[in-house]
């Protein structure tokens, strides 16, 4: 017995001795790098570091729109992309490659360029773009958004990002891209109170962990390639997050000439909108919007509230109310032709009879639906069903709805979305 105590205690202590000579070793190569093998480590470490922030993904959405009126000119009136009645459309087959900003490693470099083909296109499209885009009915193409970023470790703890290129605006609670949208349709703010996309530079201030300060200049409302006039805009805004990201605030702004050849009238389009988590399983999001054009001495304005609560990590209940009043009938309209967006905004006439606005209304509308995420097989990534009920209603004495017969429209409709 003694002998194997002894036996034991010997081969612990070369067990020991072994592994402190193995760190001693492992430090004494580390002190021997030369400064030119320290330089190609830390290059090979960024390289990797860049790689991992290297991002291609993509979603394709499609989605059907019945109208229980059937109007005959197959037109959901005050929609964009959920425009068609009783037809199934494929709004959006999207890829992306980005480089995401870390701010932690100092001067950083970024990018993103996004891919779009869709019926969404036709209403995205920026002036300049259309004449180089792919497609000319309702199936087109688009690119979104492409800029460079960059981040310099100035000023504040947190620096500054500079974006430069295309981009999608700051302003309102919905975007264009669909994965972030609570509902398929989307409100009146988001078609006719605020832009969908700018061609500029913005600068973005991390003033604290709470404050961030946004502002820019861009070529204006929708413009890209070209400009329906010659003058520039300012862009910008503030974003508070406070309580632990539990409550944000954003107010964000759009001021310059926006009539085709016209450059001195101004065109102001404004939101804040308010996300409050107020548990972890119900959300509300509150959006106010005002905008004014002075060529049209036209005003619009409205509010729209939404109560997201997630039954489980699969279903979550959603419901959105928004009233929005268009004074001077100057914002709200339908495109029954897939071209009429562009040539109103180019200031071209548009060419179907049934490109048509719905007068001075005052806009209600009701959605309810569900998100439903079941479980997918990998390469994708997710899968979103979205059934909803909609009902849009005139509180003037207007008739834009159903082949502007009607005060009252009802949908139902379903997306769905894949990412990859």
């Amino acid at each position: 017995m003694e002998q194997i105590v002894l036996l034991f205690r010997a081969r612990f202590t070369s067990f020991v001795a072994a592994v402190f000579f193995s760190i001693a070793a492992s430090q004494a190569g580390a002190q021997t790098l030369t400064p030119a093998e320290e330089a190609v480590k830390n290059q090979m470490l960024e390289q990797e570091e860049a790689k991992s922030r290297l991002a291609i993904y993509g979603w394709v959405e499609s989605g059907f729109t019945g109208n229980v009126d059937g109007p005959k000119d197959n037109q959901n009136f005050g929609r964009l992309f959920d425009d068609r009645s009783n037809e199934f459309v494929m709004n959006q087959a999207v890829i992306t490659a980005e480089r995401a900003l870390d701010p932690k490693i100092g001067f950083d470099l970024g990018f993103k360029l996004q891919l779009l083909f869709g019926t969404d296109a036709h209403f995205i499209q920026s002036l300049g773009m259309r004449n180089h885009s792919t497609g000319t009915g309702l199936y087109r193409a688009d690119i979104p958004e492409a800029y460079l970023n960059v981040h310099l470790p100035i000023f504040t703890e947190g620096g500054v990002d500079l974006k430069l290129g295309k981009f999608v605006t700051l302003e309102g609670a919905e975007t264009i891209d669909p994965r972030t949208n609570p509902f398929y349709s989307h409100t009146y703010i988001f078609n006719f109170g605020i832009p969908f996309n700018h061609t500029g530079a913005l600068f973005t201030l991390y003033a604290t962990k709470q404050l961030n300060l946004v502002a820019g200049v861009t070529r204006g409302v929708n413009t890209s390639i070209d400009d329906n006039n010659d003058a520039a805009a300012f862009h910008g805004g503030i974003g508070l997050h406070l309580n632990e990201e539990k409550l944000v605030i954003s107010a964000a702004t759009h001021i310059g000439p926006e009539t085709p050849h016209n450059d001195s009238d101004l065109r102001y389009l404004n939101t804040i909108t308010t996300t409050w988590k107020i548990t972890d399983k119900l959300t509300s999001i509150t959006d106010l919007n005002y905008t004014h054009d002075d060529g049209a001495d036209a005003s619009a304005y409205g509010v729209a509230q939404y109560l997201t609560y997630a039954i489980n990590d699969k279903i979550t209940a959603k419901i959105r109310g928004e009233i929005w009043r268009d004074d001077k009938g100057f914002f709200v309209a339908q495109f029954a032709d897939p071209g009429d967006p562009m040539r109103a905004l180019s200031g071209e006439s548009t060419i179907d009879p049934r490109t048509v606005g719905g007068g001075r209304t005052t806009y209600g509308a009701l959605t309810i639906g569900l998100d439903i995420k079941p479980p997918v097989p990998k390469p994708l990534t997710g899968l979103t069903i979205r059934p909803e009920l909609r009902v849009d209603y005139s509180f003037s004495d207007t008739r834009p709805f159903n082949d502007s017969n009607d005060d009252t429209m009802f949908t139902a409709a379903l997306d769905v979305i894949v990412t990859f």
